[in-house]
C-alpha cells in the first residue's frame, strides 16, 4: 500500500478549512491546516507536503505568495489553488505561474479529489519511471561482456529475440536469467507491451494455478473478487516464467494445453478465454535428468525449448570480472551514501580469483557487505576475513599463480606468528629464522596490520 499523501490547506476562514480537512481526512490524507500565508510558508520549510492547497485571497501574504515560494524553494511539491467565482481569473493567472489547477469552492469536493488523485497517479508513474530506469541501467551493464562466451550467448539472444519463438534459458542461480529475459522482450516486437515474471518456485500448487489461471468471485473460500490471473494479464506482452522445473506435475499437463492454444479458463469459470502472449522459461535444473526421473514432462520439454539459451556461469567469464567488480562498488556506495577510499592488492586479487558459485548474485551481495564493513581506512582482506562476506570459503586455486598462491600462504603464516608471539618483532623474527627488518618488509609488503 503506498503512503498517504501529506497535504495542507491554507485559508483564512476557520469553517472551510476545518471542513476541508474533514473530508480529506476521510479520504486517507494525512492533512496540516495553516490560516495565512505566512504560516503555512513557516509550515512549509519546516516540513515536507506532497501537495499545497490555498485559498488565493488572503489578508497578508496571499496565494499568489505561497505558490512562489513553493516553486522557489520546494519543487517537488504541487499546489492547487482554491478561489471564489470572483477570484477565477486570477487563479487561472497562478496556473501559469505553475499551479497544478484551481477549484472553486461553491463546487462540489468531488472534483478537488480528481485533481489530488490524479497528482498522486503522476507521481507513482514517476517513481515507477525511475525504478525502470535504474533498473534497465543496471541489466544494460550487466549485460556487457568482454567474454567470448557469452558473447555468443548473446548473439543468439539477438537473433531469436525478434521472432515469437518460445526460449528457454539455462543457467545456473544467479547468473541473470530474469535479466535476459527481460532484454529479449525489450528487442522484440513486443517491447512496447507488458513483461510478465512470475517464479514458480514462490508459489505452492494451489496458489501457482490461481496466480496462473486468476478466479472468478466466488471461485473459493476468501475469493471476493474476479482476478486476472498471468496468463490473461500477458495479454500482447511477454510471460516469463522463471524456475519453470519447479512446477508440480499436475500443474504442468495444464500448462501445456494453454500453451499449446493459447487458451485459459479462470478457476470457478467454463468460459475460454482467449490470450496472445510470448512464453520465455528458465530454470537451474537440467531438464533432461528431471524427464528421466519422471519429475518433469517430455512434451511440455519441447514445447517450452523451440530456442535454447544457456548462461554461461561467471566463473567461465572471469574477463568480465573487473568491470562489474566496479560497477557494483561504485553501485553499493551510491545506493548507501557511504564512499570506500580503496581496496588493496590482497582483497582485490581475492575478488578477481574467487569462483562466485552464486554468481552475479553473489558478487553483488558481496560488494555490498564490504562497503557496509568499510570504515575510514583501505579495506583490505586481513580486514574482513573475519566477518561472513564470502558464502563459500573455497577460492579459486587453479586460476591463481604459484607466486601468488605461495604470498597467501606467507602472509598467513607469519600473521599467525605474529599472534602468538604478541606482535613481538624480534621473538618473531626469530622464530622464523629471517631478521628483524626481513620481518618489517614482509608486514609492510603484506598489509598486516599490527594489534
Amino acid at each position: 500500500m503506498s503512503k498517504a499523501l501529506k497535504l495542507l490547506v491554507v485559508d483564512d476562514e476557520p469553517e472551510f478549512r476545518t471542513l476541508l480537512k474533514i473530508i480529506l481526512k476521510k479520504r486517507g490524507y494525512d492533512v496540516d491546516l495553516a490560516e495565512d500565508g505566512q504560516s503555512a510558508i513557516a509550515l512549509i520549510n519546516e516540513k515536507r507536503y506532497d501537495i499545497v492547497l490555498t485559498d488565493m485571497m488572503m489578508n497578508g501574504l496571499n496565494g499568489l505568495d505561497v505558490l512562489k515560494h513553493i516553486k522557489e524553494k520546494h519543487m517537488d511539491t504541487e499546489c492547487i489553488i482554491i478561489t471564489a467565482h470572483a477570484s477565477v481569473e486570477n487563479a487561472v493567472d497562478a496556473m501559469k505561474e505553475g499551479a497544478f489547477s484551481y477549484f472553486i469552492k461553491s463546487n462540489n469536493p468531488e472534483e478537488l479529489i480528481f485533481d489530488i488523485k490524479k497528482i498522486h497517479k503522476i507521481r507513482e508513474l514517476s517513481d515507477e519511471n525511475q525504478r525502470l530506469k535504474k533498473h534497465s541501467k543496471f541489466n544494460d551493464f550487466v549485460l556487457k561482456t568482454k567474454s567470448p562466451k557469452f558473447e555468443k550467448t548473446l548473439a543468439l539472444v539477438e537473433k531469436v529475440a525478434g521472432m515469437d519463438s518460445n526460449v528457454l534459458i539455462l543457467g545456473e542461480s544467479g547468473v541473470g536469467k530474469e535479466v535476459l529475459a527481460r532484454y529479449i522482450h525489450n528487442c522484440s516486437q513486443r517491447c512496447d507491451q507488458v513483461f510478465m515474471p512470475v517464479n514458480c518456485y514462490s508459489f505452492s500448487e494451489s496458489l501457482l494455478e490461481s496466480e496462473l489461471y486468476g478466479h472468478e468471485k466466488g471461485a473459493f473460500t476468501g475469493s471476493k473478487e474476479l482476478r486476472k490471473g498471468r496468463f490473461e494479464a500477458a495479454a500482447n506482452g511477454t510471460l516469463f516464467l522463471d524456475e519453470v522445473g519447479d512446477i508440480p506435475m499436475a500443474t504442468q499437463t495444464k500448462i501445456l494445453r494453454n500453451i499449446e492454444n493459447k487458451e485459459i479458463e479462470r478457476i470457478g469459470s467454463n468460459k475460454t478465454i482467449h490470450t496472445d502472449f510470448r512464453l520465455i522459461t528458465a530454470t537451474n535444473k537440467n531438464l533432461q535428468q528431471e524427464i528421466m526421473d519422471k519429475r518433469f514432462r517430455q512434451d511440455l520439454f519441447y514445447r517450452i525449448s523451440t530456442v535454447i539459451i544457456e548462461i554461461p556461469p561467471l566463473r567461465e567469464r572471469k574477463e568480465d570480472l573487473p568491470m562489474l567488480l566496479e560497477h557494483f562498488f561504485r553501485k553499493a556506495q551510491d545506493d548507501m551514501g557511504k564512499a570506500v577510499n580503496g581496496i588493496s592488492d590482497d582483497l582485490m586479487r581475492v575478488l578477481l580469483n574467487y569462483d562466485y558459485p552464486g554468481n552475479i548474485r553473489e558478487l553483488k551481495n558481496i560488494i555490498e557487505r564490504l562497503v557496509v564493513l568499510a570504515g575510514d581506512e583501505t579495506l583490505t582482506y586481513e580486514a574482513i576475513e573475519h566477518y561472513s562476506v564470502f558464502e563459500s570459503n573455497q577460492m579459486s586455486a587453479n586460476m591463481m599463480s604459484l607466486k601468488s598462491v605461495r604470498a597467501d600462504a606467507e602472509k598467513k603464516h607469519i600473521r599467525m606468528v605474529l599472534q602468538e608471539n604478541e606482535f613481538d618483532m624480534d621473538e618473531s623474527a626469530r622464530v622464523l629464522e629471517i631478521s628483524s627488518r626481513q620481518l618489517y618488509n614482509k608486514v609492510k609488503e603484506y598489509e598486516i596490520h599490527l594489534k
